[in-house]
């Protein structure tokens, strides 16, 4: 007799098993449906109601998913600056240095819903290391304390105000770099983010690649290296520039794609220099920085190659 019980018990268990698993597999394309079937056995199965949260937190994966794939596609919709290290956010798409502690790039899609402020919801957001990434390659808190530099955003918070996740991510290390403040973070560095923004009221869908440079300097006997700064215990690299490429959508206005690109020295900056002296040629750029950006656009189609040569930008604070 109980042997009799016995196999009728993991008949039930099975027979429940292979219901859940057949919820499973049409999940992905039919998750709705599949959440009211299951919600309906939950109410007539005592089992079924003890495994019902363990697959909900199935469905939640496969619903995420599939939204965290769409976003990354239309934010790297004209293509990866570079593979290494991908991590995606709520509204941000980087690739980590897990060398020097700070992001190789950035990449934002800014629409007009994304920088609309509302100061009541988003609050106080705190900077914070991002736990994903591996303690021996993560910066903390610390590294920044009484270092002497801000904690600069790549992707600016003004850019991300839709919904306030979107806003606190930008606040991870990840997304983080040591900048000088008087003069770059909350000089310079600032205007160039509110220009940005003032793109995207005017054009309404601007895509903007954000980074570190370290420069390499003239050496006696004329050669060429490189030299930066390191803060805290976990050696956060202190970039010698910053670079911020930035690509309006073909408009009625312009016809065609419009392109241009920044770099900052990370350097106390004079209030009276124009933001448009730190325009430097896109390609300038990427043989800097080893990326290439928004590559599945075809340059020639592009307008807006009228940079100066590198020397402009480059000597100016070299």
């Amino acid at each position: 007799m109980d042997r009799k019980w016995h196999f009728l018990g993991l008949g039930f268990v099975l027979g429940t098993t292979a219901l859940c698993a057949s919820f499973v597999g049409g999940m992905y394309f039919q998750h709705k449906d599949a959440k009211r079937r299951l919600q309906e056995i939950i109410q007539k199965d005592p089992y079924a109601y003890y495994v019902g949260p363990k697959i909900y937190e199935v469905f939640c994966f496969f619903e995420n998913q599939a939204n965290a794939d769409h976003r990354m596609s239309q934010i790297m919709k004209y293509g990866f600056p570079g593979l290494d290290d991908l991590r995606l956010y709520s509204d941000f798409v980087l690739s980590y240095d897990r060398r020097n502690r700070v992001a190789h790039w950035v990449c934002e899609h800014l629409q007009v819903d994304n920088i609309h402020s509302n100061r009541g919801r988003r609050g106080r957001n705190p900077y914070q290391p991002d736990m994903s990434v591996p303690s021996n390659f993560r910066s903390e808190l610390t590294d920044y304390r009484r270092s002497g530099f801000d904690r600069g955003h790549l992707a600016a918070a003004g850019n991300h105000h839709l919904q306030r996740n979107h806003c606190q991510d930008t606040f991870f290390l990840t997304n983080i770099a040591p900048q000088i403040g008087q003069g770059f973070n909350r000089g310079a560095w600032n205007n160039l983010e509110r220009y940005v923004r003032n793109l995207v009221h005017r054009f309404g869908s601007v895509y903007v690649c954000t980074g570190p440079l370290y420069k390499p300097k003239q050496r006696s006997g004329g050669k060429l290296g490189v030299e930066y700064e390191m803060i805290g215990l976990n050696m956060v690299a202190v970039p010698t520039h910053f670079f911020k490429v930035i690509m309006v959508e073909s408009t009625l206005q312009l016809g065609k794609p419009y392109m241009e690109g920044y770099v900052l020295p990370n350097a106390s900056i004079p209030d009276n220099l124009p933001l448009r002296s730190f325009l430097c040629d896109i390609r300038e750029i990427e043989h800097y920085a080893g990326l290439k950006f928004f590559d599945g656009l075809r340059r020639s189609t592009i307008f807006g190659s009228n940079y100066p040569s590198e020397s402009q930008v480059f000597r100016e604070f070299g």
